[in-house]
């Protein structure tokens, strides 16, 4: 997978994608992250990319020909899957567009600054947009690295064991149950019996139960389908 990220501040992503799991995914050849600065393709001596809006108002827009540029460039060498526009009132984000973007080839990621783009390459040129949450940063390159850490740790080899990911929250509608870990007990608090007595279809089942417990009380809206709740 290939992910090409357009933003005024790129720095801002650097230190994500140079650590970690998403450092050792590029290190495996896994995923090539290509950051890209708008500014080297701004307008004039100043390198402008943005503008005054029409019909007046706070806040500067980036501008159309800066962008409709770069990513013209880009595309001269591969075609891309989604063109997506990091934007609050974008589609909110979840892990079933998580595991959809994990199956593309080419993504190419617009964060947005300032007041936001312009709307026509909203019309014309962006094919999704997406939102991490009901509120606004002062830009979508913190988002663009949440929604590429998500998709990145998806893909086959990235976890060094892949069935972590199968059994993360939201993967099958649930929150994931709790765990433990060594020592079985400390200041009197003590790990599930059930959990250290090695029958596995039992610990599998009480996880189960957990997880859909813990839904139940922390996130209801997610047990849309009733057979969930029947069992």
């Amino acid at each position: 997978m290939r992910i090409d990220i357009i933003s005024a501040q790129p720095w801002l992503m650097e230190s994500a994608f140079e650590h970690s799991i998403l450092k050792r995914a590029q290190d495996k050849g896994l995923v090539e992250i290509q950051l890209h600065n708008l500014k080297e393709y701004g307008l004039g001596k100043h390198r402008q990319i943005d503008d005054y809006q029409f019909g007046g108002g706070a806040g500067m827009v980036m501008m159309v020909e800066p962008i409709l540029n770069l990513i013209q460039d880009l595309q001269k060498d591969r075609n891309y899957d989604e063109l997506i526009y990091m934007t609050p009132d974008g589609d909110l984000f979840n892990q079933k567009t998580a595991n959809q973007l994990s199956l593309k080839e080419n993504i190419l990621i617009l964060c947005g600054h300032y007041k936001g783009v312009d709307q026509r390459i909203r019309d014309h040129i962006i094919t999704r947009e997406i939102s991490i949450g009901s509120y606004v940063l002062s830009g979508g390159e913190l988002a663009a690295a949440v929604v590429s850490d998500a998709v990145i740790r998806l893909l086959p080899g990235v976890l060094g064991d892949e069935s972590s990911a199968l059994s993360d929250s939201f993967q099958d509608d649930l929150l994931a149950p709790p765990v433990y870990t060594r020592p079985a007990e400390i200041n009197g608090w003590k790990v599930p019996e059930i959990l250290t007595g090695g029958n596995f279809p039992e610990i599998e089942a009480w996880r189960e139960a957990k997880a859909l417990e813990i839904t139940q009380r922390k996130r209801p809206d997610l047990l849309q389908d009733d057979s969930l709740l029947d069992n």
